[in-house]
């Protein structure tokens, strides 16, 4: 559907309800198309582990408690 773009202001709601039901809505201005109007699709992609794999290295003490002489710097 071509639309030019006082009709689509007056009717903005009608044609979001169109374009969410598949139909393809281009909207114009001066007889020339300025945009398409189409539903947001966000796809959610799995997260994948392991892009670091062999680039970093974590110490097995990462986790042990902190000297004190570091863990009184943060309370004195």
């Amino acid at each position: 559907m071509i639309v030019n773009i006082h009709e689509a202001k007056a009717n903005f709601s009608k044609l979001i309800n169109r374009a969410l039901d598949g139909e393809e809505i281009i909207i114009t201005k001066d007889g020339s198309p300025l945009i398409t109007l189409t539903p947001y699709n966000h796809e959610i992609s799995k997260r994948k582990g392991g892009q670091f794999n062999g680039i970093i290295q974590i110490a097995d003490d990462f986790d042990a408690a902190l000297p004190n002489n570091i863990l009184n710097s943060f309370y004195n």
